[in-house]
């Protein structure tokens, strides 16, 4: 692990991640979920719930960078459009500052939709210990 070190995703939101989304954390807005209720609110038509569009960042942190055993500790958002269903976002992650004593890293987060950022982030990520390879 380095500082300057990335990983990325990109995911298309379907309809199905918002009703999923909304049935797992209870979240029925209605500028989710009703596309008439939409129409009538500044964004003029729905959007993804910014949670959702958050647990892309999750998705990266627990797959590839850090990967498999990273714990989330915090995490800190601001939100800069909105993304819709259909949209590709592209999640990337990158190593901001490294505490090998207490084993957590500080990760810079932002997630795109055509190359304008509709979410940025700074997440704190424990990580497991390595293993030594044996001695032989």
């Amino acid at each position: 692990m380095r500082i300057g070190q990335s990983a990325e995703a990109v995911r298309v939101v379907v309809e199905e991640d918002l009703d999923q989304f909304a049935k797992v954390s209870g979240d029925y807005n209605p500028v989710h979920m009703d596309e008439a209720y939409a129409r009538t609110t500044p964004f003029r038509g729905r959007i993804v719930h910014g949670a959702l569009v958050a647990s892309h960042i999750s998705g990266v942190l627990g797959n590839q960078l850090p990967g498999p055993g990273a714990i989330f500790l915090a995490l800190n958002m601001r939100f800069f459009q909105p993304v819709r269903i259909g949209d590709e976002v592209l999640t990337r992650v990158t190593v901001k500052d490294i505490d090998i004593k207490a084993r957590r890293l500080v990760m810079d987060c932002v997630c795109t939709v055509e190359g304008k950022v509709a979410m940025q982030a700074e997440a704190e990520v424990m990580v497991r210990k390595r293993r030594r390879a044996p001695v032989e």
